[in-house]
């Protein structure tokens, strides 16, 4: 059976006796007998050889520093090892110290010599990894990569894939069922001599040696649980990821982020090889897997650079030209604009920036490459996504005049900065783009005809609406007058109404109040789509369980003046948002309107229409010949009037629209300041529907009376609502009135509204909004619209 598993441990890993053996559980746990290991040099050994290299370099004494390595070696095996296996590694750690001693007493030592120091701290490792693993009884055998991967010298070795490979496989065929522990950062050239892997060459060395062994998986253990969506040092919601594929990863590497090199994954690319990262010193919790394609979508990863090398050059040559001659040299910019004619800006890590300046000398006159500068000052703030660009309106709001325009490619959006902007931008862009999705949950209050059609809107715009707004916005509670259901994962609006039925229970407001408050959700958006006056009632109450609401109800709006001055109140302390655009118009932008006026500097000065479908297709098929009473049951016959036609005939309703607007413009009025002349008489005001409905000839004698009279004057009658200010006050009143023909209430398709506007702007030729003022669907239209500017202001930073 194929081997599955490659474990590497870097020196964070390996750095005592403790971390020694947390590794050895791991690989007794979390393995198989036949695992392949790569381990890096114990904790800080690459860093003593090193540093035993200068001194010797600089002439000064290196002793004393190699008794101390060889102190810190020779604790490790005696902590972890009995015996016998203990005085076995203690002679080959002896003999080892004498070479290093002859090595470094070497005057002119060649570089092969340099790096047989350098590479002793993974031969150490592998050794005594291996050993403590069989102490523990298990097969195992420590490997020197010298003897697997073979390289050609260049500034970075290159590996001769073919031979390696085969190399390889010969070991795996030789050991089998044992685990192999093998040195990462070292390999050699044909002749045997050692080559060093440069930096994360232990990384390398493992994805490399994976994917010769054919692996399946290559878990990287370090000091972090993997890789997050931020930086968890600088953000402090920095998140987890648990998925992301190899391109993201690779993307995320090359613009710095420290967790993987890129270097690490391109062995990785045209294999079947996942890659793991995961904590050893907590094995058992989430990693980060990159898989070679990742089919679920990862989480935007947000990263910075403090400071980076910008350097801008004229360019003859075609720029694509210039950019192959970098790809070739390994030396792809992080991100490049064009600054202006034949004018070019490309940015890098600092450590780059040597080499990078080297190579554009040579390029000169092949590329036709002039005025080169560097310049320094500016940090580097990306984000990294398979779907960057669905981010990148986001991203460019957060821009300072002073940052770069957003650069863009298939994965990634970057842009420079001065560097004292790189951790507030840093921190700006993982909220908005990154950090944790707003959960806002929607309570539907009445689940009628209205609510009905809102639920259907919903369920067609929601999916691009959590796009757009960059949130989740999930319907969580449904009620009727006496029943209630609440999901925190959210109702389907493929069976809600089934749902409903079956699981909805009886409440009361308090059982209502305390499921919203159970509910995991950043804020809560109740609609109200009914005309219930004691839900009406409720609104301080959720106002003050911090609930915005979204009214069709007109009873708040045209509530007591007190009442309305709390609610307004409660507002502005709590940044609340309530909004109630369809208990006016329906669908008609008659509040947005107002608004806008407003905001503009204009000041209404009146305000007058029909506000009634009913009372509009009333008087538009009214001719005077036919009796009025009949309209009034052809109407009730096809659903156009209330089930009790005083509702519509009264003209209370168009009486509370006039003062919600009037409320809208700033006057303070109460319902009583608005006069209202019913179409209903007194007497027939209080007896039963049925009653009324027998009795509706009694209306027919006054209003044929007012038909003839208004005729005679060539004029027309419609029921108005109309408000005015004036030097005295204000003039406000809803009744019957007689209208020029030309007049914009007397031409109305039947069944619409009509709002007419006159401002200081708007004098001789008033504002006119006509259009359809009740109906199920557009009146979920306006519920919707007020919800999403809600969701909108909501979130604002």
């Amino acid at each position: 059976m194929a081997r599955s598993h490659l474990h590497k441990f870097g020196g964070s890993s390996l750095a005592d006796p403790d971390c020694y053996r947390r590794v050895a559980h791991i690989l007794l746990t979390h393995g198989r007998p036949d695992d392949l290991i790569v381990v890096s040099a114990a904790g800080k050994t690459t860093n003593f050889l090193y540093k035993l290299l200068a001194l010797r370099e600089q002439g000064q004494l290196w002793q004393e520093e190699l008794q101390v390595l060889m102190n810190y070696q020779q604790n490790l095996i005696e902590q972890l090892l009995s015996n016998s296996q203990a005085r076995q590694l203690r002679e080959r750690l002896a003999n080892d110290r004498a070479t290093l001693m002859s090595l470094l007493a070497l005057d002119g030592r060649s570089d092969y010599q340099c790096n047989q120091v350098v590479g002793f701290g993974e031969r150490w490792s592998a050794r005594l990894m291996a050993a403590l693993l069989r102490e523990s009884g298990v097969a195992a055998c420590n490997v020197d990569a010298r003897g697997l991967l073979i390289a050609d010298e260049a500034a970075v070795p290159k590996i001769r894939v073919e031979e390696s490979r085969a190399k390889v496989q010969q070991m795996l065929k030789q050991h089998p069922d044992e685990r192999l522990v093998i040195t990462g950062f070292i390999c050699a050239n044909p002749a045997g001599e050692m080559l060093l892997l440069g930096r994360n060459g232990s990384d390398f060395s493992a994805t490399l040696i994976a994917s010769l062994a054919d692996i399946d998986r290559v878990t990287i253990w370090t000091d972090v649980e993997g890789v997050f969506n931020a930086d968890p040092n600088k953000i402090q919601d920095a998140r987890l990821l648990q998925n992301m594929s190899l391109a993201e990863a690779d993307r995320l590497a090359r613009l710095g982020s420290p967790v993987l090199h890129s270097r690490t994954l391109q062995p990785l690319y045209n294999t079947q090889v996942s890659l793991a990262v995961r904590s050893s010193y907590a094995p058992q919790t989430d990693f980060t897997l990159v898989a070679p394609q990742n089919d679920v979508a990862s989480a935007p990863v947000v990263t910075s650079l403090d400071e980076v090398l910008t350097v801008t050059l004229q360019l003859q040559s075609p720029w694509e030209n210039l950019l192959e001659a970098l790809e070739h040299a390994g030396l792809q910019p992080l991100a490049h604009w064009s600054v202006g004619k034949q004018k070019h800006e490309l940015a890098y890590t600092l450590e780059s920036g040597k080499q990078l300046l080297a190579l554009l000398q040579q390029l000169t006159e092949a590329l036709g490459i002039s005025d080169v500068e560097s310049h320094r000052g500016f940090g580097l703030v990306a984000l990294v996504s398979a779907a960057a660009a669905q981010y990148r309106r986001s991203f460019a709001r957060l821009l300072s005049r002073e940052a770069r325009p957003l650069y863009q490619d298939a994965l990634s959006l970057v842009t420079l900065v001065p560097q004292q902007q790189v951790a507030l931008l840093t921190q700006k862009v993982h909220r908005r783009c990154a950090g944790p999705r707003k959960r806002i949950g929607i309570i539907l209050l009445g689940v009628g005809n209205i609510g009905e059609a809102w639920v259907t809107l919903y369920g067609k715009s929601a999916q691009q609406l959590n796009r757009q707004l960059e949130a989740e916005v999930v319907l969580v509670g449904l009620a009727s007058s006496s029943k209630a259901l609440f999901c925190n994962a959210g109702i389907a609006v493929t069976d809600w109404q089934t749902r409903f039925e079956a699981e909805a229970t009886p409440w009361q407001y308090e059982h209502l109040f305390e499921q919203a408050d159970a509910l995991a959700c950043d804020e809560l958006i109740a609609l109200d789509i009914s005309a219930s006056a004691s839900l009406t009632l409720q609104y301080p109450e959720f106002f003050a369980h911090g609930i915005h609401m979204v009214s069709a109800n007109k009873l708040a709006g045209s509530g007591p003046l007190a009442f309305y001055r709390e609610l307004k109140q409660m507002l502005g302390n709590r940044r609340l948002f309530w909004r109630y655009n369809a208990s006016c118009g329906a669908g008609l932008p008659v509040q947005h309107a107002l608004n806008d006026l407003h905001n503009s500097g204009d000041q209404v000065q009146a305000v007058g229409g029909i506000f009634s479908g009913t009372l509009c297709w009333l008087f538009e098929n009214y001719d005077g010949i036919r009796p009025f009473s009949e309209l009034v049951l052809e109407a009730k016959a096809l659903g156009i009037t209330e089930p009790d036609p005083r509702d519509d005939l009264s003209g209370r309703d168009m009486q509370r629209k006039l003062l919600i607007l009037a409320r809208e413009i700033g006057l303070e009025l109460e319902l009583d300041d608005i006069r209202l002349s019913s179409l209903v008489p007194a007497h027939l005001a209080e007896i039963s529907v049925d009653e009324f409905l027998q009795r509706l000839p009694e209306l027919d004698g006054e209003l044929a009376q007012q038909y003839a009279a208004a005729n005679e004057q060539g004029k027309v009658l419609r029921y108005v609502a109309a408000l005015e200010r004036t030097e005295q006050g204000v003039n406000a009143e809803v009744a019957l009135q007689w209208v020029e023909p030309s007049h914009p209430y007397a031409n109305l398709t039947p069944g619409d509204n009509v709002f007419v506007i006159r401002s200081a702007f708007y004098q001789g030729n008033p504002l006119i909004i006509r259009g359809p003022g009740a109906g199920r669907e557009v009146t979920a239209a306006a519920v919707q619209s007020d919800l999403v500017q809600i969701c909108r202001d909501l979130l604002e930073d």
